[in-house]
């Protein structure tokens, strides 16, 4: 019995630990796509951000200032951060993990259109 639950944990720590936070995204990604195409492309088409070049939403950039998981993507479009409006109260919970989804499997395949 004790091997059992030792064996269960183990496939438990391997599945939680072997996919990026971008696989583990509750969000619809094919929505998310077309609520990011209304809501967010006007500074971020194809994952640059057009009022700081800097800060783009590529993987590497994401992981490099916090935002590469579904959370910190999350937090950021509920609550904005200047110069970035919020989106809480346009967008419902739903649709903000949507938008999470599509920017995460965006930024892991490379903002290919």
């Amino acid at each position: 019995m004790k091997k059992i639950l030792i064996a269960i944990l183990l496939v438990f720590a391997l599945i939680t630990f072997s996919f990026p936070d971008s696989a583990l995204a509750a969000g619809d990604a094919t929505n998310g796509g077309k609520l990011f195409a209304a809501n967010c492309n006007a500074c971020h088409w194809g994952g640059n951000n057009a009022l700081n070049a800097e800060k783009t939403l590529e993987k590497e950039v994401l992981e490099k200032y916090g935002k590469y998981s579904a959370e910190a993507i999350i937090e950021q479009v509920t609550n904005g951060k200047p110069p970035m409006p919020a989106f809480r109260g346009r967008l419902n919970t739903q649709q903000i993990e949507d938008v999470a989804a599509y920017v995460l499997q965006q930024a892991d395949q490379g903002w290919i259109q």
